[in-house]
């Protein structure tokens, strides 16, 4: 046995973290003002709306099949769903995983994206791959970079930098219903929301959704030939994908259709026949609304 040299600079359990027990799974996390600070709230409202219209898709997937259930999230904006369910004491209906080995508790963010406080388990990462390869999850949640018109992806591909995919295809093979979420654009923006509208104060200037992509890591047509559930979600749109691409199926309460949305992407979606807007409880400071209507939701299906 040897003592490591230094262990603060090579040995942390995390970007932020040399050791808490309350992310090694040593003890369970009490409610503290020390906890509260701890928990990876979104900073920005646009990021929570996203993380809330995917936890909106995980109860109506929940209440569709009538049992708790089982799924990943990926960096981003879909961890914030594990902070959510928290906030909203909807943990007891899902048991959220990161890649690294993590089941349960509330996953943290940036660069300590990987552990968990309170995990209900911790496996190894080769053991959590072959449960995603498997297909024993219920669904996905996964970021993204760039989307095309037939709803190929790319989550982390740039000519300016090396990057790979991470678990990103494995994941995203396995799951029966992903749910990609991310931005609309990128670059410096300022999205606020408040008495049930999107307000959109200054607009990042780089398009996300492009005609063409730097690297398709995800394919839409093979999704649509596997029969998949496949769902893009941000803060001002949701689309779908059927056998011609992406469809624009609701757009934020609000907002304009063509000046918020068509004018900043760089090429023309399908739009749905009826388009939906989305739930307007996502747009508001407090999460009140959001845990009426998700309630709601469960109650219908008898899960509350």
């Amino acid at each position: 046995m040897v003592v490591a040299p230094d262990a603060e600079k090579y040995h942390k359990l995390s970007g932020s973290y040399v050791y808490d027990p309350r992310l090694a799974g040593h003890v369970k996390a009490k409610k503290t003002k020390e906890l509260e600070e701890l928990l990876p709230a979104p900073d920005q409202i646009r990021d929570r709306i996203a993380a809330g219209r995917v936890l909106i898709e995980v109860m109506r997937t929940a209440a569709k099949l009538k049992k708790p259930l089982f799924g990943n999230l990926g960096i981003g904006i879909p961890v914030y769903v594990s902070w959510l369910a928290g906030e909203l004491g909807l943990s007891n209906l899902l048991a959220l995983t990161v890649e690294p080995g993590p089941i349960g508790g509330i996953a943290l963010v940036g660069p300590d994206f990987g552990v968990a406080i309170s995990p209900q388990a911790l496996i190894p990462m080769p053991d959590m791959f072959t449960n995603y390869e498997g297909g024993i999850i219920d669904f996905a949640s996964l970021g993204f970079m760039e989307i095309d018109p037939k709803g190929n992806l790319n989550p982390s591909y740039s000519s300016t930098r090396v990057s790979g995919p991470g678990g990103f295809p494995v994941i995203s093979a396995g799951s029966p219903r992903t749910f990609f979420a991310g931005g609309f654009t990128a670059g410096k923006f300022d999205i606020d929301a408040a008495k049930g509208k999107l307000i959109i104060k200054n607009d990042g200037n780089i398009p996300k959704f492009n005609e063409k992509i730097a690297k398709i890591v995800f394919s839409g047509p093979q999704a649509v030939k596997a029969k998949k559930e496949i769902i893009y979600v941000t803060e001002r749109a949701v689309f779908g994908l059927n056998e011609n691409g992406l469809i624009l199926k609701e757009i934020a309460p609000g907002i304009d259709l063509e000046k918020d949305i068509l004018a900043k992407m760089n090429f023309k979606p399908q739009i749905a026949y009826k388009l939906e807007t989305m739930p307007e409880c996502l747009f508001h400071q407090s999460l009140d609304p959001l845990k009426e209507y998700v309630d709601d939701i469960l109650e219908e299906a008898g899960l509350l």
